[in-house]
């Protein structure tokens, strides 16, 4: 199976190649986790981290369609839907659905030192997340104060 990712990186780098033929956009893409956090009694929502902070996970809009009778949308979401094509055709040979072909697309570009630490916080996370909705007291304020470090670090490393 080794050859197996091998070409999944090799089909993965060459859908990525020609995604950048797209017109490119100043912007970055929206980050699709919002932590919802609690400032001196005012909710506010953010992509960075905070401490106590309840993730929230978003799917932006994909802008105005049809308001006039013409579809309208903007690059972003037609490189959006581009990629989300590619890896929709490439699945057979990949095995990974949109956001996971988009994760390691994204990832490819980091350190392999980077890419092990995502993959950990990968798993770390979601069973820190379980930890603090079940713990009472001191505990929650202990196991936030963890979580907050993992997703600064998950943030940082560009995961």
């Amino acid at each position: 199976m080794p050859l197996r990712s091998h070409h999944v990186v090799a089909v993965v780098a060459a859908s990525q190649f020609l995604a950048s033929f797209a017109p490119a956009q100043s912007l970055p893409s929206p980050s699709r986790t919002v932590f919802k956090c609690d400032e001196g009694g005012r909710v506010v929502y953010s992509d960075v981290p905070c401490m106590g902070a309840t993730k929230v996970d978003v799917e932006p809009t994909r802008g105005v369609s049809k308001l006039s009778g013409k579809e309208r949308i903007g690059n972003d979401v037609r490189r959006e839907v581009f990629q989300e094509q590619m890896a929709d055709a490439l699945k057979p040979i990949s095995g990974m659905n949109a956001k996971q072909y988009d994760t390691f697309g994204r990832r490819l570009k980091l350190s392999s030192e980077a890419q092990r630490e995502c993959r950990q916080l990968d798993s770390q996370l979601p069973a820190l997340e379980q930890s603090e909705r079940q713990a009472t007291g001191g505990d929650r304020a202990a196991v936030q104060q963890r979580l907050f470090g993992l997703r600064s670090r998950f943030r940082d490393l560009g995961c």
